[in-house]
């Protein structure tokens, strides 16, 4: 494991995004693989990439341009500044627009081998899907969230009167016409006709008919955001 004066620390800023970060790095990384870090952090193209090493005032001391060297062969020291120039600023905003570009894709075996890319940084150091607890831990929650929605939906009919409260929006009232599992997206969910049209669609999602209702009357919610009971239709005077 790596010791305290193994690693250096740097404020990370770049000119292609205006966020900072802090990151530390292993003195005995390669300027090269440093850079392919850096692709993850600012979005900077390490072909195309430079690294301005800065003071905490701001002031450059110096660049890091040689691949092949390492880092601690720098006088690099914790808390200095790491300024990341884009130096081809169209290519990296070349593909914002990509209808019209074609695209070229590795197969897995290619990318698997070859060394210093974002996924193999990402395994070495357990980072996001590569993490199995971490995986494990979401996959968890998601299940317990399912449970919990498959709990609501027990509790839901079809014909049921109800009210619908669904996050920063206003609660409505409809009625219950459909419990159950959808194409567009997985897990139970409960279609509601309105009462008004403050809906979305006419009982239909991408094509497929579920429930009969006029059109912007429809909904697809989960079951947890539906409660049934006695909600008759308001009149247009308590709205």
């Amino acid at each position: 494991m790596a010791t305290g004066d193994d690693m250096v620390e740097f404020t990370i800023k770049s000119n292609i995004v205006p966020s900072e970060a802090i990151r530390r790095f292993k003195r005995s990384a390669q300027i090269g693989e440093v850079k392919n870090q850096l692709e993850l952090i600012t979005g900077a193209q390490s072909q195309s990439m430079k690294i301005h090493v800065h003071d905490e005032r701001g002031t450059k001391l110096f660049d890091l341009d040689d691949d092949s060297r390492t880092l601690g062969s720098y006088n690099v020291q914790s808390k200095m500044i790491l300024q990341i120039e884009e130096t081809n600023l169209k290519r990296a905003h070349m593909f914002d627009d990509t209808g019209d570009v074609p695209k070229y894709e590795l197969t897995a075996e290619e990318y698997e081998s070859r060394k210093n890319t974002a996924r193999q940084f990402m395994v070495d150091h357990k980072i996001g899907k590569y993490n199995p607890a971490a995986q494990e831990e979401r996959e968890r929650k998601e299940k317990e969230k399912e449970e919990h929605e498959q709990q609501a939906a027990s509790k839901i009919n079809v014909n049921d009167r109800c009210e619908v409260a669904v996050t920063s929006q206003p609660t409505k009232r409809g009625t219950v016409m459909f419990k159950g599992e959808v194409h567009f997206k997985p897990g139970v969910w409960i279609g509601v006709r309105y009462d008004e049209p403050l809906g979305k669609n006419n009982g239909s999602a991408e094509g497929k008919k579920y429930f009969e209702c006029p059109d912007k009357y429809g909904v697809f919610v989960r079951p947890s955001s539906v409660t049934v009971g006695e909600f008759p239709e308001l009149d247009l005077e308590e709205l």
